[in-house]
């Protein structure tokens, strides 16, 4: 007697490389209905545009397996059950996730789906399972040095999966709501740029993985800091959609040097494998403490006195601090819908300390505008920035934004490409144009406080009120630690 087919529930893992779930499906011979649940409000305004992008390569994808994707909107377990009901499909598989909402969807799909359908979970596309890299104690690692090292002496991560070169597709397919009707892109603003910067989907992750090895990995130990030149991975959005799996770059970066193990690696192969275990770090914290993006970890950060103020946010949001290099961070962020991981740091630093203004704010914005939003790496890179975390810079690191720039963009041409209004000011004074002499700006064509905002704030005495602010927290601690 034929059994129903196997839905396939995709979510952030949006290929069918190293896919664990379709893996499964396809081993049980099963007749494949590949199916996502499009729920906006998951998805920011530049995320959805990726989104519907990634989903359009997708959907090519199987097509050409002979298959399709089956794309309906709203919330995804009221939709699998009534999918379910609708094909007969005997069962549901998908990939773990580690978001708190998606974990509570597959908790509540358990609860809710009958005994007529059999639903597993699968690995995620991560290094490690959440369980899988614990301290002798049996507790989570909530430092960096200690998981990574950790990491490092476990067993190899598992080697990804090939993707199924056939599939056995339903002989009469559900039916799916046309992605444009969705309307993703419309919601981008002036996130213009993105189309010219990124190719989205698991053909645009392979081939950056490609050109990644083959030209930029040698460097990247000594240039990743510099927002000047082409210098990051780049892979950071597909990670995000799971069009790549953490797995199969892992894997690749340690094939292009045959197979050698961390330790042997060069330096740069094993700086591209450190940012994969911190984003490795994020995602199992994110599992642990589920509140990592709306609640401080250290409780200290929760008394600083943050202050109210509308128009400093307004002015770093749009790019309009009178720092150059935090401007052209929050510039490149409103056109590409990414920033240097770099400047998101000095970005963060600026806005948290020079404004002092809740971390939040800018984690939520974050939220809306990166094509790269990954709930654990933005919550754990903004307590890190908010010295909140439980791995995090102290609150009394504060980045100068002048010698940020003057460091990580000596040239200035991170800030001529971003803020084009500073473009013919020299070198000297490109990060800070207040210094300029009169006849310089009037030569670049420069009117501080009419082409170019003045300072919002003076850094040296918005570092002191940040500081003020911070001891003033912990005095209100009984211990005073």
């Amino acid at each position: 007697m034929a059994t129903g087919p196997t839905i396939v529930w995709l979510r952030r893992d949006l290929r069918t490389d190293d896919h664990a779930a379709l893996t499964a499906a396809a081993e049980r011979g099963a007749r494949v209905i590949p199916v996502v649940f499009v729920h906006l409000e998951r998805f920011g305004s530049a995320a959805a545009w990726w989104l519907h992008h990634s989903l359009s390569a997708l959907a090519v994808e199987l097509a050409e397996l002979g298959g399709r994707l089956v794309v309906r909107s709203g919330p995804a377990v009221d939709g699998l059950i009534r999918l379910a009901a609708e094909t007969g499909a005997a069962h549901i598989d998908y990939n773990r996730h580690i978001r708190p909402a998606d974990r509570a969807d597959e908790a509540q799909l358990a609860a809710m789906v009958g005994a007529a359908v059999t639903v597993t979970g699968h690995r995620t596309g991560n290094l490690f399972e959440p369980g899988e890299v614990l301290t002798g104690g049996g507790s989570p690692y909530l430092i960096y040095t200690p998981f990574a090292k950790a990491c490092l002496r476990a067993p190899t991560c598992p080697r990804p999966l090939q993707a199924p070169l056939r599939l056995a597709w339903p002989e009469q397919w559900p039916g799916s709501v046309d992605l444009t009707s969705l309307d993703l892109t419309s919601a981008v603003g002036v996130c213009c740029g993105l189309g010219h910067q990124w190719e989205p989907g698991p053909r645009g992750a392979a081939r950056r993985v490609r050109w990644l090895i083959e030209r930029r990995i040698k460097h990247y130990h000594t240039e990743r800091d510099r927002p000047d030149l082409h210098s990051t991975s780049g892979l950071s959005p597909h990670l995000a959609f799971g069009e790549l799996s953490a797995r199969r770059l892992w894997h690749a970066v340690l094939h292009s040097r045959g197979d050698k193990p961390y330790t042997e690696l060069p330096e740069g192969h094993r700086r591209l494998l450190d940012e994969l275990l911190w984003r490795e770090f994020a995602q199992h914290t994110l599992y642990h403490l589920p509140h990592l993006e709306q609640q401080p970890l250290r409780p200290r950060a929760g008394d600083l006195a943050w202050r109210r103020d509308e128009a400093g946010l307004n002015s770093w949001q749009r790019g309009l601090t009178g720092y150059p290099i935090v401007d052209a961070g929050m510039r490149q962020l409103l056109r590409l819908g990414w920033i240097h991981n770099r400047v998101r740091m000095v970005v963060a630093s600026f806005l948290v300390k020079d404004l002092l203004i809740d971390w939040r704010h800018g984690a939520r914005y974050f939220a809306d505008r990166l094509v790269d939003y990954d709930e654990a790496s933005n919550g754990l890179n903004w307590q890190w920035a908010a010295g909140s975390g439980v791995d995090s810079s102290p609150f009394t690191r504060v980045f100068n934004p002048v010698t940020q720039g003057a460091r990580f963009d000596p040239e200035g041409r991170y800030v001529r490409r971003w803020v084009p209004e500073l473009a013919q000011l020299p070198d000297e004074v490109i990060h800070a144009p207040w210094a300029a002499s009169p006849t310089t700006l009037a030569a670049a064509g420069v009117r501080l406080g009419d082409t170019y905002p003045l300072p919002i704030v003076d850094h040296a005495t918005a570092r002191r009120r940040a500081l003020d602010a911070y001891s003033a927290a912990r005095e209100t601690e009984p211990d005073g630690s």
